[in-house]
């Protein structure tokens, strides 16, 4: 046995006696003992024991919160997220992360809160991007709430960015115009031209557009030159439904050079579907003749124009009338 778990089970000896109750000692001193639970945690996150370093600080919180200390409270639920990084399940994690969150948020801290969340949705964000999502969101809700626009737009950009990933497109629009409203209130205005860009691809992948250009006409007066360029070469090729000029926009150095999930989201955008002609008739060599019916009989001249029977009068012939000879003699 190491030395450093012997001094953390001599600590944790020590939170037991503090909370029962004596003669002289009416209440358990909750104090005393997440003190002596928060130490023994220590010793065994050196003597490396997640496992029970993460129990004693759970039951260092426990003690915490009965004693209404919530912000020690939710560090010590912190720290055993910390400690149990490697080990926990993101479901696990999510779930201290939220109580954490929520107690920071009672005491006061919403700066605290946003970040305990923020680190959360980073452990998980692998293994777990739905839940990693939510924890995102909720950081930039508590960061709103302390009048930190900066830090909240990069939190809900971290969900933007999840959520095309995820594929969930209605959603990530949502997450997109969200993301833009912070950087309006942060007087961030030169971020709202990529922003724009992204939310035009997104509505794309959705199959919109016609979103895709209210989406410019909205926040287009924000794109830089390079921005707006591509955005209307981009719309103008799914307008006229010119395939090969919506590929050639999509692949644009521009589009290459965004964020890997927005670069990777313009490759599998559907491209227009361009009107083609209809095909040529093509006669088939070698085919057989057509079935004639052996009944069928050819028709002939005469039997289209019969002929015309002589009429019994003898036609009539006008000739031309000779002039009068003159008897005179004077003409």
């Amino acid at each position: 046995m190491s030395v450093k778990v012997f001094e953390a089970r001599e600590h944790c000896k020590a939170a037991e006696k503090f909370l029962k109750t004596t003669l002289l000692r009416w209440k358990p001193d909750y104090d005393s003992a997440a003190d002596e639970y928060s130490q023994a945690a220590q010793c065994y996150r050196i003597a490396r024991d997640a496992a029970n370093s993460k129990d004693c600080h759970l039951k260092a919180s426990e003690c915490y919160k009965k004693n209404n200390a919530f912000f020690h409270a939710a560090k010590a639920l912190e720290n055993a997220i910390l400690v149990c990084k490697d080990t926990a399940t993101p479901q696990e994690v999510h779930r201290l992360a939220l109580e954490s969150g929520e107690l920071y948020q009672q005491h006061g801290s919403g700066d605290s809160a946003a970040s305990v969340l923020g680190k959360s949705a980073k452990i998980i964000e692998e293994a777990s991007p739905e839940l990693a999502v939510e924890l995102f969101q909720m950081a930039a809700d508590a960061s709103a709430t302390e009048s930190s626009q900066h830090q909240g737009s990069e939190y809900i950009s971290k969900a933007s960015r999840l959520l095309v990933k995820l594929q969930r497109y209605d959603q990530a629009v949502d997450s997109l115009r969200r993301e833009i409203g912070f950087h309006q209130e942060a007087g961030n205005m030169g971020a709202i031209g990529r922003l724009t860009v992204a939310i035009v691809l997104v509505q794309l992948a959705r199959g919109d557009a016609v979103a895709a250009e209210k989406a410019y006409k909205e926040w287009g007066s924000n794109c830089e030159v390079a921005e707006m360029q591509t955005l209307e070469q981009i719309l103008q090729a799914y307008d006229e439904e010119d395939r090969e000029s919506a590929k050639r926009a999509l692949a644009s150095p521009f589009i290459r050079n965004m964020d890997v999930e927005y670069a990777r989201l313009a490759a599998m955008v559907p491209l227009p579907e361009a009107m083609e002609p209809a095909p040529r008739a093509t006669v088939v060599e070698n085919a057989a003749p057509s079935y004639v019916s052996p009944n069928a009989h050819s028709t002939t001249t005469a039997e289209i124009c019969p002929k015309v029977e002589e009429s019994p009068y003898a036609p009539v012939t006008y000739a031309p009338k000779k002039p009068a000879e003159d008897e005179d003699g004077l003409c």
